[in-house]
């Protein structure tokens, strides 16, 4: 049988599709696609047997019981999101600090990176969730909200936008102060629009907060249909080797230096850089040496209202993946 996998198109996850890296028991169809439209499809149809998974999204259903998948310590996707805020730059707004009581837009209240990025705002400047005003919609252009209902607390004020309604028309007009989104906003790049980034020097801001809390946001995981798991209980277990070794498969051959891999000189200074930064493994799969981040992402959920409950990070993954280490 041949088992299908839905994932982002990256430097880790091509080796299994092109076949650099392979499966001694299983075969694998794979499909590429953009974050957005994979989410949608895995919580609305289930559609794929393995796919790439929102951590916010998969927090939020395995605290309500009602996921249709478990995850699996492979992280395709991690990412400071300090680049990701946007502000009114004639709003005064000097800090995350200085939100508190304003409105903020976000393509998804769910979405990983605004958790994140409101956890940083309560952690380090005394600003939580319920402190600012949240407005729910598409970036740059009308689209759907969030890509699965949730059920906040009542004093919290999160709202949809107008229909016909995206952020950055509403940041353009000043009907909001700022945006968090992974993506930017085409008023960024409007010379007439006074709208910037909040972090002028976003590499020194993030270099600190990972010296500071030992942190590479983890963005997505990987998860299994928990109906695939009686007929093949090894597929957990299976699926992390795999992708470990397409990962260490890609870092190698990045890390060459007869003939640059990735159109970018001094790659290999910058990999060493960073990889000293987290202590020799700079994009670590395994739930023992990322206990700590996720902990403090399902805290963030909670704060947020988003996940109904307070759960262990081991209840995310599947049992038999719980000791796995990568190279």
């Amino acid at each position: 049988m041949k088992l299908s996998i839905a994932c982002v198109a990256t430097d880790r996850s091509r080796p299994i599709s092109n076949g650099d890296v392979t499966s001694d028991k299983y075969e694998f169809d794979v499909h590429f696609g953009e974050p957005e439209e994979l989410f949608r499809i895995a919580l609305q149809e289930a559609r794929y047997d393995i796919t790439e998974l929102s951590m916010g999204s998969h927090i939020t259903k395995t605290a309500r019981g009602d996921s249709q998948y478990i995850g699996i310590p492979v992280f395709p996707s991690r990412a400071f999101r300090h680049s990701g805020i946007f502000i009114r730059s004639d709003k005064n707004i000097k800090s995350l600090g200085d939100l508190k009581g304003l409105r903020v837009g976000v393509p998804e209240f769910q979405q990983t990176a605004g958790i994140w990025l409101r956890g940083l705002m309560a952690d380090e400047y005394g600003v939580k969730s319920d402190d600012v005003s949240w407005r729910v919609g598409a970036l740059n252009a009308p689209g759907p909200g969030e890509r699965m209902k949730i059920t906040l607390p009542e004093h919290m004020d999160v709202h949809s936008i107008k229909q016909g309604e995206y952020l950055d028309q509403l940041i353009t007009g000043g009907e909001i102060d700022a945006i968090f989104s992974p993506r930017e906003p085409n008023s960024l790049l409007d010379p007439k629009v006074p709208v910037k980034r909040l972090f002028g020097d976003v590499p020194a801001a993030e270099r600190a907060y990972c010296q500071k809390t030992g942190f590479f946001p983890i963005m997505h995981c990987l998860a299994v249909k928990k109906t695939l798991l009686e007929e093949y209980p090894d597929l957990p277990e299976h699926l992390f080797k795999l992708f470990a070794k397409a990962k260490k498969f890609s870092l190698d051959e990045m890390l060459l230096g007869n003939v640059l891999r990735v159109s970018l000189p001094w790659l290999k200074e910058l990999h060493t850089e960073f990889a000293n930064l987290m202590g020799g493994n700079p994009w670590p799969y395994g739930l023992s040496v990322n206990q700590a981040e996720i902990s403090a992402l399902i805290r963030y959920a909670v704060m947020d209202g988003i996940a109904v409950k307070e759960i262990e990070p081991s209840e995310l993954f599947h049992p038999n993946t719980h000791g796995l280490m990568d190279y």
